[in-house]
């Protein structure tokens, strides 16, 4: 099984009800979901949501804590990894995210503040091949996607799939972080299709 463990947007544009809660769970069909610690699997994921549902989700139950513009949830994902939501003053804007913090690392919380925020305010609208994965991955229907298994193409256990389907109709099973560039950009939302590349903040 892949476990990531950077800090990642895994959602461009802004969540909604719906898109958020199926965010909250993005990994829901990974092998033996219910075998081992997947903390490392969902910390560090981010993505930016409205203020109705950062509300929303303030209103549900009594926060972990509460530190000026960041409230915890009470109730943990996996391990330690829990949901922080950010209230960010960015270019002059209150903007609304929902991460995933590992809590046994002290610094987890800010170096996630840090990184939303210099995401969100490059000067220029840009993708890494990363977080254009990491959309499909999130916007993708759970019919459509899933986990390698025995009957995938190359069987590497644990690694995204995704369905494609041909110009003839026909559909087949693809590892995600083998897409084309072509094959992201056929899957990709049209507003998001044709924004330049940018290279992983170092």
């Amino acid at each position: 099984m892949s476990t990531p463990s950077a800090i990642r947007k895994v959602y461009q544009g802004i969540a909604e009800r719906h898109q958020m809660f199926r965010m909250f769970d993005r990994h829901a069909q990974r092998p033996n979901r219910f075998d081992g610690d997947a903390s490392a699997l969902y910390a560090g994921e981010w993505f930016e949501i409205t203020k109705r549902e950062h509300d929303y989700t303030f209103e549900i139950l009594p926060p972990l804590w509460i530190r000026g513009s960041m409230f915890a949830m009470r109730e943990f994902l996996t391990g330690s990894v829990t949901s922080v939501f950010f209230a960010l003053r960015i270019d002059g804007l209150i903007r609304y995210f929902h991460a995933y913090c590992d809590l046994s690392d002290r610094g987890s919380v800010e170096a996630m503040r840090l990184a939303i925020i210099e995401r969100e305010t490059r000067p220029v609208r840009a993708m890494t091949r990363d977080e254009r994965l990491e959309h499909i991955w999130s916007a993708t229907a759970d019919a459509y996607r899933g986990y390698s298994d025995e009957t995938s193409p190359q069987y590497l256990p644990g690694q995204r799939v995704i369905t494609l389907f041909s110009n003839a109709g026909s559909a087949g099973l693809k590892l995600l972080d083998d897409l084309t560039d072509d094959e992201i950009a056929a899957k990709l939302p049209v507003q998001l299709r044709h924004l330049p590349d940018t290279a992983v903040a170092a």
